[in-house]
């Protein structure tokens, strides 16, 4: 699971079927300090996040068990809109 913040949007018209009318999102990886870090994902988001949000992802096989992405296509998806990060060090 990694955090994330939600930095754009995919419009896709044409798309597997399984995924018609599923919101794909553009994530930056980031640091529990809200630090950019690793490589830009589109995630599926299952929860309603919007840009800015900072978001917890899912990936891999773990994806595909998110609500309603069963036996779709994904290989990320948005579970969770976080909002606060604690640590202590």
């Amino acid at each position: 699971m990694l955090l994330a913040k939600i930095v754009g949007t995919v419009v896709a018209t044409r798309k597997d079927p399984r995924l018609v009318s599923n919101k794909l999102m553009v994530v930056q990886p980031v640091d529990p300090r809200g630090k950019s870090e690793g490589h830009y994902l589109v995630a599926v988001d299952t929860v309603d996040a919007g840009v800015g949000e900072t978001v917890l992802v899912v990936s891999g096989s773990s994806a595909r068990m998110a609500s309603g992405l069963k036996d779709c296509p994904v290989d990320a998806a948005i579970v969770g809109i976080v909002d606060t990060v604690e640590m202590s060090e």
